[in-house]
């Protein structure tokens, strides 16, 4: 896997902190910071995702992957998956993630309550590896509800 992150204001901007990558599978991100009213050159424009939100997301992305993949193969009516992440991060640098939220809603037809845990469960612990990683730093809690559809 590879990608390559390049900054926009290299390309003729002053100012800014706006980063392009390029994933290895041609797909493009785009990154900016936050505006900085005490230091206007090291502030973003508040054009794109934040970096760290681009973790948490890809996060979310990883392990609600994992969660519809194994309903699925337990041949579960699985019509819809969301989670939502929440988090907490150190207050110095380097600002690690310290504590990070996942509540899946799950929507289907008839999937019973233990088979979403045991596929939150299975995501946490085995599968997603955004997850295994960020448990390094930050104590990573999970909640579920199933909704009929």
């Amino acid at each position: 896997m590879e990608c390559t992150v390049s900054w926009t204001g290299a390309t003729g901007a002053k100012s800014g902190m706006g980063f392009l990558a390029e994933t290895g599978s041609g797909h493009v991100l785009l990154m900016d910071g936050a505006p900085d009213a005490a230091r206007p050159e090291n502030g973003g424009q508040n054009l794109a995702a934040r970096p760290m939100e681009t973790v948490l997301a890809g996060t979310g992305g990883c392990t609600a992957y994992d969660v519809v993949l194994i309903l699925k193969r337990g041949r579960h009516d699985v019509r819809g998956c969301t989670v939502k992440l929440t988090s907490e991060r150190a207050p110095i640098d380097p600002k690690v993630f310290t504590k990070i939220h996942m509540h899946f809603t799950v929507t289907g037809k008839a999937i019973p309550g233990d088979a979403v845990a045991r596929a939150v469960e299975l995501s946490h612990h085995k599968y997603c590896s955004a997850t295994a990683m960020l448990a390094h730093t930050a104590e990573v809690t999970t909640s579920f509800e199933v909704h009929e559809a």
